[in-house]
């Protein structure tokens, strides 16, 4: 088993990064998202930061700090498109996810080394994935513990991975200012100064029990934990809201949307090539929601073209559904709206929202329908799936 199983992938500036991919001339000016009139900064670019404009900085400190800052009005739904899409990438490497931000989240892939390759390989592919279907950067930290990663990847960026063996932690963290440790912020940071805590080093030479007497039981025991990168290591894969994606409502609620996309590998105007790729992704997005036992009424498709220009359209059904031929059928209509003859296309996605339990939903029965319809079709593909694999039953149009 690696010695260092956890990823932390942050995006790079990613309010700002969202935003610039659709003003690529602006990438190599200062730029701040938000900060309009009595507005705080949501996001600052990596030029805008060379000035010192920080998020959370109000919008007249920017504009004193950076005057030629270029300010963009944020795109909240661009924002949660893009993060769920992310989130979905994260997920097709390994379902033991810890979304803790709309720009972050931590993964687990010590089951995923036999098919995808060793922690590093599977950082550089993510990366390589989030570039290529979101156009934007991000940075991973690679390492034993949940600070440790966090640490990382902060030091590797922009767009970078570093690792950090157990061997290596101590020596690493040792000259390290103490705010610089996962969940230290400026109060404690302060106060642990006023007590000679200087450095990672200043704690580490502390027994804990010193250490307790000094800062108190709880936060003595956390700091003693970090200090020495022996913090938590297994991941809360719990839904969290987070990303635009698995928000739950309550206890013992399903996700409230379930979704999949696929980047072409050349851009695509033939509508039977589009609509064959809405298929499989269709396929898979009911596959997945029969097996968490839901069912959605809201069918949305989202379509990218080459210059990144990204539209979602929505349909909402009389019922809702898990059946794969209904699924796929609002979003062939929903494809058909849009009028793309010619257009090129780049991506492709399709999601099911506003997700109930399939044990609520009572089906309404149509006068003069077969006894066996789709939905026991689907029923069948599953069974043929759990018993000699996925992709040995599909649709003819899928087939090589």
């Amino acid at each position: 088993m690696t010695a260092t199983p956890l990823l932390h992938v942050d995006m790079d500036a990613f309010y700002a990064s969202v935003m610039l991919r659709e003003r690529p001339e602006l990438r190599d000016q200062p730029v701040v998202v938000g900060g309009g009139h009595r507005g705080v900064v949501l996001a600052a670019n990596y030029p805008a930061r060379a000035h010192g404009v920080r998020s959370g900085m109000s919008g007249t400190q920017a504009r004193r700090l950076c005057p030629q800052a270029v300010r963009l009005a944020p795109d909240y739904d661009a924002f949660s498109t893009v993060s769920a899409a992310v989130l979905e990438v994260f997920r097709r490497v390994t379902p033991l996810v810890e979304a803790v931000s709309p720009d972050e989240a931590f993964l687990d892939v010590r089951g995923a080394a036999r098919r995808l390759g060793t922690p590093v390989e599977i950082a550089e592919r993510v990366r390589a994935v989030v570039r290529d279907e979101q156009g934007i950067t991000c940075s991973v930290g690679i390492a034993a513990t949940i600070s440790v990663a966090k640490l990382a990847s902060r030091r590797a960026k922009p767009d970078g991975v570093l690792v950090l063996p157990p061997d290596q932690v101590a020596g690493y963290l040792a000259p390290l200012d103490v705010g610089e440790l996962h969940g230290i912020g400026e109060k404690t940071r302060a106060r642990l100064h006023e007590l000679g805590l200087v450095t990672v080093a200043d704690v580490t030479e502390l027994p804990v029990a010193v250490l307790q007497q000094r800062v108190g039981r709880h936060l003595g025991a956390h700091l003693h934990a970090l200090a020495h990168g022996t913090d938590r290591s297994e991941l809360t894969t719990r839904a969290t809201g987070v990303f635009g994606y698995g928000a739950r409502s309550g206890a013992g609620e399903p996700d409230r949307s379930m979704g999949a996309q696929e980047t072409f590998a050349r851009d695509s105007a033939d509508r039977e090539t589009v609509l064959r790729e809405v298929l499989r992704l269709t396929a898979k997005v009911a596959r997945r929601l029969r097996t968490a036992e839901v069912a959605g009424r809201t069918v949305t498709l989202t379509v990218r073209f080459s210059d990144f220009r990204t539209i979602t359209r929505s349909r909402t059904l009389a019922e809702p559904t898990d059946v794969t031929q209904e699924i796929y059928a609002a979003a062939v209509v929903l494809h058909d709206a849009l009028r793309l003859r010619g257009v090129g296309v780049r991506l492709v996605g399709v999601r099911v929202e506003g997700l109930v339990p399939r044990a609520r939903v009572e089906r309404q029965g149509v006068l003069g329908e077969r006894e066996h319809g789709w939905s026991d079709a689907d029923q069948a593909v599953d069974r043929a799936a759990r018993r000699f694999g996925s992709g040995v039953v599909r649709p003819a149009s899928l087939l090589p």
